[in-house]
């Protein structure tokens, strides 16, 4: 008896980490991106993600209204964005990230632990670093990126991108002076 649990449960860890791989692997399709530009497209689907799910914790725990207010700017523009990058992905056959990465989601799950004063300010921190990191990869891929439908599509976002930074050290000197 203690054999046959045994069986079932390699079985069902077999079909699982199968199942897991099988999934990773379907995640990761290039389409005809050369791999440069999916690194990108990747990297821009989940910080996307991140982007609108941080601005809903902001909604919901930030205490000043600038948070607040970034917060559903970032949900309203990196939505937007984040279909947008979807579309021109199946165009070319490839996928993008369901969730965001797990550096990102370790940076989500650090937010949601906050609340306060507390959460405002490293919500904010993260906004500027964050955006800092975005725009210089948008102006590069801007300027560089192999396909010419994800360079327009980065250039394009990148203004939006440098308006949040201006938005984000804003809402970080209105946190820091308080």
């Amino acid at each position: 008896m203690k054999q046959m649990v045994r069986g079932a449960v390699y079985i069902l860890l077999a079909t699982t980490i199968g199942t897991i791989a099988y999934a990773a692997d379907e995640a990761s399709n290039p389409g005809s991106f050369s791999k440069k530009d999916y690194e990108f497209v990747k990297a821009a689907a989940s910080g996307g993600m991140a982007e609108v799910q941080s601005g809903e914790l902001a909604g919901t725990k930030g205490v000043n209204p600038t948070v607040k207010q970034f917060g559903q700017q970032m949900v309203t523009d990196h939505s937007k964005a984040n279909d947008e990058l979807k579309t021109l992905a199946a165009q070319k056959g490839a996928t993008v990230p369901a969730a965001p990465s797990a550096k990102d989601q370790r940076g989500i799950d650090k937010l949601a632990g906050l609340s306060g004063d507390a959460f405002d300010s490293a919500y904010a921190k993260d906004m500027v670093a964050d955006h800092k990191k975005d725009v210089k990869e948008f102006k590069l891929e801007s300027e560089k990126a192999d396909d010419p439908d994800l360079r327009a599509w980065a250039v394009k976002t990148e203004p939006t991108l440098e308006m949040h930074l201006q938005m984000a050290t804003n809402m970080l000197s209105t946190v820091s002076s308080k």
